[in-house]
């Protein structure tokens, strides 16, 4: 898989831009700090997940003074040619995503036309922040390695704003039709998302002996003595339907559901202690680039060739010596790094491209 051409109009910074970066080797955009470096690799990755990876907002994306911004992308696939992807983005909060001009209906349909990885250093909040940010990046590999995932994601959405809709509706109050209705929601949010989980959990039992291997390699351990562990950690206990039956009360009290796979996490660990509070920072940021590592690894595996591998400015964020056995980690594929700061002679670019020259207003 290889992304063979972008084009941005009206998205961040850029009036207008394209570039054709190398679709099997590595392409380096370089430039100074605020001259759209991320935004060129948030660019790529929105065509393949339909959000921005920096967590930023459909309207924050649009060019400032523009009502919408879009994207075009070309991939080459092995076996399959090649496969468009666009993007309708509008400052009012909606979004048009097409693939060979028909339009995507969920995250596995991106995944499938145009898979990426991407390191950044914002990685850090999944092992920092709280749970939303692990949530998300389960989910994410799920709809890349899983075709029933993406379906089953948009299922679980639609339910619990539903359900929320009517808790709000209801103002604490439990009528007979409220109680019928919700009896509905109960048992179609306990099937879906009993699903998700059972899929999530599989995903954790994949993941760890990859982790274990790429936290060993990047912190360039040769014992046994850092170990990682990563569990799934429900909100609720026994089954999932019984659960919204015992917090119905509490649920109608907050106009809201409490329990669920949107209330989930991801426990990790170093050395048995949590990694969120009680590792270093090098510790939590070797383990953040470990899940991103173990991810594309089992992506390539699952794929049959690498996802498209974005480096967000990771040579500024690690010491050379980690930067060098991330580097030596990779599969094979094409890789989009960006970079103000000259890279490791071990970095073999084919394509170098200057984002200033890239940028026609501003």
């Amino acid at each position: 898989m290889g992304l063979t051409r972008l084009s941005l109009e009206n998205f961040r910074i850029f009036d207008s831009a394209a570039f054709e970066p190398d679709p099997q080797g590595t392409t380096v955009l370089l430039g100074p700090n605020g001259t759209g470096k991320t935004s060129i690799l948030e660019a790529v990755a929105y065509l393949a997940t339909g959000r921005s990876f920096r967590g930023a907002t459909r309207d924050a994306l649009v060019r400032q003074g523009q009502v919408s911004g879009y994207l075009h992308g070309s991939i080459d696939q092995p076996g399959r040619g090649t496969t468009t992807v666009d993007a309708e983005i509008n400052r009012s909060g909606a979004a048009r995503l097409l693939i060979n001009k028909q339009p995507a209906k969920t995250r596995s349909d991106l995944a499938n036309a145009v898979t990426v990885t991407t390191f950044a250093p914002d990685d850090m909040v999944v092992v920092r922040g709280g749970p939303g940010a692990r949530r998300e990046l389960l989910d994410e590999a799920l709809s890349a390695l899983n075709p029933h995932a993406g379906p089953l994601l948009e299922t679980v959405d639609r339910v619990l704003r539903q359900r929320g809709a009517l808790l709000k509706q209801a103002k604490g109050r439990l009528s007979g039709d409220v109680g019928s209705t919700l009896e509905v929601w109960d048992e179609r949010l306990a099937e879906a998302g009993t699903a998700l989980i059972a899929l999530r959990i599989d995903l954790c039992r994949q993941l760890r002996p990859e982790v274990a291997r790429a936290y060993e390699a990047l912190a360039g351990s040769t014992s046994s003595a850092d170990i990682t562990r990563l569990d799934y950690s429900p909100s609720f206990e026994g089954s999932l339907f019984d659960a919204l039956q015992r917090t119905r009360e509490d649920d109608l009290r907050r106009a809201q559901t409490t329990v669920g796979p949107h209330r989930d996490d991801l426990t990790l660990e170093i050395n048995d202690r949590e990694a969120r509070s009680q590792a270093s920072q090098g510790e939590q940021r070797c383990l953040a680039l470990s899940l991103r590592l173990a991810i594309h690894r089992l992506a390539t595996t699952h794929l049959g060739a690498p996802p498209i591998l974005l480096l967000d400015d990771v040579f500024s964020e690690l010491d050379l010596d980690r930067a060098l056995r991330l580097i030596a980690e990779l599969p094979v594929g094409q890789t989009l790094i960006s970079s103000a700061v000259p890279l490791p002679s071990d970095v073999q670019a084919t394509t170098t491209i200057h984002v200033n020259a890239l940028r026609r207003h501003v």
